[in-house]
C-alpha cells in the first residue's frame, strides 16, 4: 500500500486499514503491528494519532457509524411524503449493510464487548438524534394523513429496519450453505429490500 503524503492522509490511511483489520479479526484479534504493516507506516504513528488500540477502535467505530449515517440521507427525506420517505430510509439503510458487509462484522465485535467503546463516544450517540427526529416526523405526518398507526415507537422501528437488513448480510454464509442458494446476487438483494419495505410499511399502516 502506498504511503500517505500528508498528516491527514496518514491518519485516514491508518483508520481505513484499522477498520479492515478490526472487521476481519475483531478487537481482540487485531494487532497494531499488523495495521501499521498493512498501512505501510511506522507503528509509532498509530500511537501518535490515536493513543492506543482501544482509542483506534473507537475512532474506527465512529467512522463506520458516520458512513452509515451519511448514507441514510435522512435529512433529505424529511420533507417527503411519509410512505415514500420511510421506503427511502429503509432502502438507504439496507444498502449500507449490503454494500459494506465489513461494517456488520466490526459492529459484531463491539457487541461482544457489550458496547463498551460506543458508550465512550459522544459522537456516535449524537449522530442518531437527527435520525430519530426524521423518524418521528415521518410517523407524525403518516398519522396526520391517516396512513400510519399512532402507537409506533421510533427506536423499536429503527431496530426492526436494521435487523431485517443487517441480519441477512451477517448470516448469509450459513443461510447459503443450508439452503444451497446464493443470497448476494443483484436479484436476491432487490428482492430482500422489497421484502423489508413491504414488511415495515404493512406494519405501519393504519387499520
Amino acid at each position: 500500500m502506498a504511503r500517505a503524503g500528508t498528516r491527514g492522509d496518514s491518519r485516514e490511511l491508518i483508520l481505513q486499514t484499522a477498520i479492515s483489520e478490526f472487521a476481519s479479526k475483531g478487537l481482540d484479534g487485531a494487532r497494531v503491528d499488523s495495521i501499521a504493516n498493512a498501512a505501510g507506516l511506522n507503528k509509532n504513528m498509530i500511537y501518535h494519532y490515536f493513543g492506543s488500540k482501544e482509542q483506534l477502535f473507537i475512532a474506527a467505530l465512529e467512522s463506520v457509524y458516520q458512513t452509515v449515517r451519511d448514507r441514510q440521507q435522512d435529512l433529505s427525506i424529511r420533507d417527503m411524503g411519509p410512505e415514500e420517505g420511510m421506503r427511502r430510509l429503509i432502502e438507504f439503510t439496507a444498502d449500507v449493510w449490503i454494500e459494506m458487509p465489513e461494517f456488520v462484522r466490526l459492529l459484531n465485535s463491539e457487541n461482544l464487548h457489550e458496547a463498551r467503546h460506543v458508550k465512550q463516544s459522544s459522537k456516535i450517540i449524537s449522530m442518531y438524534n437527527p435520525l430519530m427526529d426524521t423518524l418521528r416526523e415521518l410517523l407524525r405526518k403518516g398519522e396526520q394523513e391517516g396512513v400510519f398507526r399512532s402507537d409506533v415507537d421510533p427506536v423499536d422501528l429503527y431496530i426492526s429496519i436494521t435487523a431485517l437488513s443487517a441480519y441477512y448480510v451477517s448470516h448469509r454464509h450459513t443461510f447459503e450453505a443450508i439452503f444451497q442458494t446464493p443470497l448476494m446476487t443483484p436479484e436476491r438483494l432487490e428482492q430482500r429490500k422489497a421484502t423489508i419495505c413491504e414488511t415495515i410499511l404493512r406494519f405501519l399502516k393504519r387499520d
